[in-house]
């Protein structure tokens, strides 16, 4: 059984654990509030950028001049994984969710004999999945350094992707990321960037009216499908950003009530000991009265 002295170090202890935590949940309520402006004003561009490739992927179909980033390079063996996570950790199952549907992914596909590689953006998610994957990890991109996310980070990103398949080392490439819905929910998300994925696009009514395009759609294609690698990414690191606020908020607030509730218990355990103590040592000085 535990002394009274080690009773008040442990309360002592949980108390400054509580405090940590609290400030904790704080400070990420104050970046959740930016970092999900952000995400929900990239949103509008992104999607937009996908109608306008459905539109145009439309007239490129069954065409043997359509660039290879809409209709691949006819192969499908080996699969880039392209994991982004956060670069701190204390945000509850953040990290694992997404390195958890990456794991699922990759081992669907070595399952039935592709070969796969990864990317991993973000500490964490290296972290995760070299224990069982590292062999398969061909490059890691730290973005601690990074006080605010930017395109150009994006941008970095999708060069390295494209160089990549330019020089055939993947043929499919898929995009992991937490797409940002509410401070207590962050669902897991698998992009399809190469062969682009546009089939989501929606197409506008234009009440009947023909439209052409100038330059032609492979000219367009040519220039907005890389942008598009980079817009997607871009999208995923902010949705990521406030996903990661959201999932710390969350696990701080229950860290902070859990540290309550057993300051609580310890406190009454100290109380009932301390009790305990004071009745024992009254027993044995009323004892000793009697005895004379």
């Amino acid at each position: 059984m535990p002394s009274l002295k080690d009773l008040r170090n442990r309360i002592t202890s949980v108390k400054s654990t509580r405090k940590i935590t609290k400030a904790m949940q704080m400070v990420a309520a104050a970046k959740l509030r930016r970092a999900q402006e952000s995400a929900l004003a990239a949103r509008p561009y992104s999607e937009r950028m996908a109608t306008v490739l459905a539109n145009l992927s439309s007239s490129m179909e069954g065409r043997d001049d359509a660039p290879q980033l809409l209709a691949g390079n006819g192969k499908d063996q080996t699969h880039l994984l392209v994991v982004c996570t956060a670069e701190r950790g204390l945000c509850g199952g953040f990290n694992s969710s997404i390195a958890r549907l990456a794991r699922e992914h990759a081992d669907r596909l070595m399952a039935q004999g592709k070969t796969v590689k990864i990317i991993t953006v973000g500490k964490k998610g290296n972290d995760i999945l070299k224990r069982l994957y590292g062999r398969f990890i061909i490059d890691t991109v730290d973005l601690r350094a990074a006080r605010t996310l930017a395109f150009s980070h994006a941008q970095a990103i999708a060069q390295k992707v494209l160089k990549l398949f330019e020089d055939g080392q993947f043929d499919v490439c898929t995009l992991f990321f937490a797409e940002f819905k509410s401070v207590i929910s962050q669902k897991p998300t698998a992009l399809q960037l190469i062969p682009a994925s546009v089939k989501g696009g929606k197409t506008p009514d234009l009440g009947g009216a023909i439209y052409d395009s100038e330059p032609d759609e492979g000219e367009i294609l040519a220039d907005l499908l890389p942008r598009n690698i980079a817009v997607q990414i871009f999208r995923a690191l902010l949705e990521n950003a406030a996903s990661e606020q959201g999932a710390r908020m969350s696990a701080m607030d229950s860290a902070t009530r859990n540290a309550g509730d057993m300051i609580n218990k310890l406190s009454i355990r100290y109380n009932r000991q301390r009790q305990a103590q004071i009745t024992k040592e009254l027993i044995e000085i009323i004892s000793g009265a009697e005895a004379l």
